[in-house]
């Protein structure tokens, strides 16, 4: 079975070497290891992806006994194995103003063209708390008056809902790195309203526009710490205008109707198992 273990905490020594010897003991083919040190926050991750032998230690037990070397080493440990549960995965929708994308990935679901459920919806505004009450979907506001959002709720909430992904639907704002390396591994999908890697930022929009292009597009892909780092591509979705064409119409085209099928296409290529992040890098799973 197919397992990825996240790590994260103060930085200190013999942090690693628990958890690799105990996978490794019980049999474990490790595919993936990768671990950081931030001397400047004294911050510790690790992401360890394997293959597991489920039958004879349920994934269960495993993660009791990551938990149990957690709290001994001080780290926020989480064992995923996305077949532990014969059920659809669990996704967890970020927003922040626009209605679109998520309003997308819903209708999909229940249209039956994503084979997913989604058990909370967070926002650091409330503008998608309508649509959350029109699926039946607990909505919870992270933000302050500012809209600045309260990230470890964020990753609370994540954790409390069970979640196997999350998607940041138009979520306008930049998840701490912490936040990225416990969810690490391919589990949380960005849609970047921009063609990645040539127009990253936050008005990918007016960045092409001002360089007169005529085909503009929206991206799907997976968070990593760096951000619209661009070797994380799931999807792209594109649209062309004539010349002319005016940097309003260009916006609404895009965010109305190709943000939200960029979104919806890209997260379901990852719920069908079409791709998966390997060392950084989007591959077809063999």
């Amino acid at each position: 079975m197919h397992v990825t273990i996240t790590a994260v905490g103060p930085d200190n020594r013999g942090l690693a070497d628990p958890i690799v010897h105990y996978v490794a003991t019980a049999g474990a083919n490790i595919h993936e290891i990768q671990m950081y040190d931030h001397d400047s926050e004294r911050l510790f991750a690790m992401l360890l992806r394997m293959e597991w032998p489920g039958d004879e230690e349920p994934v269960a037990t495993l993660r009791t006994r990551m938990n149990e070397i957690g709290r001994l080493k001080n780290l926020s440990v989480r064992t995923w194995a996305r077949d532990e549960r014969e059920r659809p995965p669990r996704v967890a929708l970020c927003t922040t103003y626009r209605t679109e994308p998520p309003l997308a990935i819903l209708r999909a679901i229940r249209d039956r063209r994503l084979k997913a459920v989604v058990p909370v919806m967070i926002g650091n505004r409330d503008a998608c708390r309508g649509i959350a009450e029109e699926f039946g979907i607990e909505f919870h506001n992270i933000g302050d008056a500012h809209g600045h959002p309260d990230n470890s709720r964020l990753v609370e909430l994540w954790d409390q809902h069970d979640v196997d992904y999350v998607v940041l639907a138009r979520y306008m704002r930049v998840l701490p790195a912490r936040a990225c390396w416990e969810f690490a591994g391919g589990r949380i999908i960005n849609l970047h309203h921009g063609l990645l890697p040539s127009f990253p930022g936050p008005q990918p929009y007016a960045d092409a526009f001002a360089r007169r292009m005529l085909n503009f597009g929206a991206t799907a892909h997976f968070i990593v710490p760096e951000l619209d780092a661009g070797n994380q591509i799931i999807h792209q979705e594109t649209f062309t205008v004539l010349p002319g064409t005016s940097l309003e119409e260009v916006t609404r085209r895009g965010e109305s109707d190709n943000e939200p099928r960029c979104i919806t296409e890209g997260l379901r290529r990852v719920i069908d198992r079409e791709v998966e992040l390997h060392f950084h890098r989007v591959v077809r799973p063999r």
